[in-house]
């Protein structure tokens, strides 16, 4: 068994999705892993988005094989349109964790910052810069949506203990329900194509 947590982390949004997984060992110390940005475009219709997110999603832990996912915890802002987007896109980042048998947990951004600066009202350029000290990345992870997810990778790792996950995979009872929606309608009309 490793000795290390692997989290995905995600920023979720639907113009901008931010997916990044570290491995952090019992010492706490973290290593990239990956690092990257699902994008959907502005005008697309709303499904079409969505999708586009949870292929992004699903490709990113078929790839990398986390043992658990953290997502931003959404929280009410001015613009009420942006908040919507952003917590159907965070209700698909849960769901795929589910449908995979992985233990998902939220954390506020003010959560998020304390643990990567120190400061719960940090700004998106101090984060970006924490980041690339905590990974010894040569320059900070581009944009800041990329640099938000390494952070809630890092503050779920940190909390957690940085120890790996113990025990075997049981399937969870979503994905034992989506197995059972895919016997009954098939399986195209529920896996999303890229």
């Amino acid at each position: 068994m490793t000795s290390s947590l692997r989290v995905l982390g995600i920023d979720p949004g639907l113009t901008r999705c931010g997916v990044g997984i570290v491995d952090v060992d019992r010492s706490r110390r973290g290593t990239l892993v990956h690092v990257g940005v699902i994008r959907s475009a502005p005008d697309a219709e709303i499904g079409d988005r969505l999708a586009i997110v949870a292929a992004g999603i699903r490709s990113v832990i078929a790839e990398h094989r986390p043992d658990a996912v953290a997502v931003e915890r959404v929280f009410a802002q001015q613009n009420t349109h942006t908040v919507m987007g952003t917590a159907q896109a965070s209700g698909v980042a849960l769901l795929i964790a589910s449908e995979h048998g992985l233990p998902a947990a939220t954390h506020t951004p003010s959560e998020v910052k304390a643990a990567v600066t120190g400061y719960g009202s940090a700004d998106k350029r101090q984060v970006q810069a924490m980041i690339a000290r905590i990974l010894r990345l040569d320059v900070p992870p581009q944009p800041a949506d990329a640099a938000d997810a390494l952070a809630i990778a890092l503050c779920h790792a940190w909390r957690r203990g940085g120890a790996a996950p113990s025990g075997a995979n049981a399937p969870t009872p979503a994905q034992r329900a989506w197995a059972e929606a895919e016997k009954r309608v098939g399986r195209t009309y529920l896996r999303a194509t890229p």
